[in-house]
């Protein structure tokens, strides 16, 4: 017999035979759990590097753009005009400093968190400088144009680059820029889709590159068309990118057609907040199968912001700043020109991020998206003008 301190050990066979007399028996079977790995802890990068690299960057692009010379100082009827913005020049200047210089690992990161710091804060700021009053000065029919044409280049963008291949929401922001105002209306609607910095870059790159085009090519498209100056005004504010650009090539034809250029311009940057709703019910609604949408969450913070300075400006509620000089200065361009920093320093940021490698495999679809999308807006405007107008 065993000794009472030896533990008792039966065999396999011994459990077996003993199980005839309660029924089968078989071995417990024990699920071992894995281990949870230990996270290590996250390494710390310092990222002031990213943030004097886009300050540095935003700089520059502001000396270039208040050079003394054209195309970035351009005088004309209506005065001085600088159709280039600091916006363009910064996210070309970062993106070849970024790619030439080869910057590390801290100067990418403070990038992006400058980028996702200063795109909402210049969203809202947008919002001071446009108003409900402006579609009153165009007019219904001249508000159908602009309607009408905004759904083309969107239906255009979108249905050239499920033909081409490119990323879907690159031919959103495509469309967006299009058909609402170039950067702006980009970086407004990257964050509702969930774009990436790949989406952005290739977007922006195609647009800012056709809106110059396009502001050098339509004052002699319209003599040549013959246009009047209402209607050249007219197709000029609906379909030049951004809103430097409408101007300028408004007034290269003339003052008259330059005042319309600007109004119906000025409509069209005020629809990028219907338009800003409508895409992310959209884009939430196409995902409601793989996530759960909480559609009162659904307007993120800075769209809220978006509203009430447009609602506000709308009331003619933003105030004149008066000084003891006698000098005064409304708020609502100082708000605008804040956003007008905000938006360079966001596009310094987001260009020392782009892979130039990238942009140069996939950049040729882009800029045929944005190609196909501007000439559809064109002759859909021209179309409409000739029938209404």
């Amino acid at each position: 017999m065993p000794h009472a301190s030896t533990p008792l050990k039966l065999s396999r066979e011994a459990l077996l035979s003993l199980g005839s007399m309660e029924g089968a028996y078989d071995l417990p079977v024990v699920e071992k759990r894995p281990e949870k790995p230990v996270a290590k802890p996250a390494e710390v990068v310092n990222p002031w590097p990213g943030y004097l690299a886009a300050a540095a960057v935003t700089v520059l692009a502001y000396a270039i753009h208040y050079l003394p010379f054209a195309p970035f100082r351009v005088e004309g009827e209506a005065g001085v005009r600088r159709p280039v913005s600091a916006a363009i020049l910064a996210i070309f200047a970062g993106a070849l400093a970024g790619n030439l210089l080869s910057v590390g690992r801290p100067v990418l990161e403070g990038a992006k968190k400058v980028a996702r710091w200063a795109i909402p804060w210049t969203i809202v700021l947008t919002g001071a400088t446009l108003s409900v009053a402006h579609a009153k000065a165009v007019g219904f029919r001249g508000c159908a144009i602009i309607v009408v044409t905004m759904s083309a280049a969107m239906i255009a963008a979108w249905v050239a680059g499920k033909a081409l291949g490119l990323f879907p929401r690159t031919s959103v922001l495509i469309g967006a820029g299009t058909a609402i105002c170039g950067n702006s209306a980009i970086i407004a609607v990257a964050p509702l889709i969930d774009a990436e910095d790949r989406d952005v870059m290739l977007s922006m790159g195609s647009i800012n590159v056709l809106g110059l085009a396009l502001m050098f090519v339509s004052p002699f498209l319209g003599n040549w068309i013959g246009f009047s100056d209402e209607g050249y005004g007219v197709w000029a504010g609906s379909t030049i990118h951004a809103v430097p650009q409408a101007v300028a090539a408004g007034f290269a034809f003339s003052a008259r057609a330059g005042g319309m250029a600007t109004l119906v311009k000025l409509v069209r940057v005020a629809l990028l907040a219907p338009l800003l709703l409508a895409l992310a019910f959209a884009y939430a609604r196409s995902r409601k199968g793989r996530l759960t949408v909480h559609y009162g969450r659904l307007v993120p913070p800075f769209l809220w912001g978006f509203f009430a300075l447009f609602a506000v400006n709308s009331m003619g509620l933003l105030p004149v700043l008066q000084f003891q000089n006698g000098y005064s200065l409304a708020s609502a361009t100082v708000l605008a020109e804040g956003g007008n920093i905000l938006l360079a320093l966001a596009m310094a940021a987001m260009g020392l991020e782009v892979n130039l490698r990238l942009m140069a495999r996939v950049g040729g679809a882009a800029m045929v998206v944005g190609t196909i999308a501007a000439a559809a807006a064109c002759a859909v405007s021209w179309a409409l003008i000739r029938t209404l107008l």
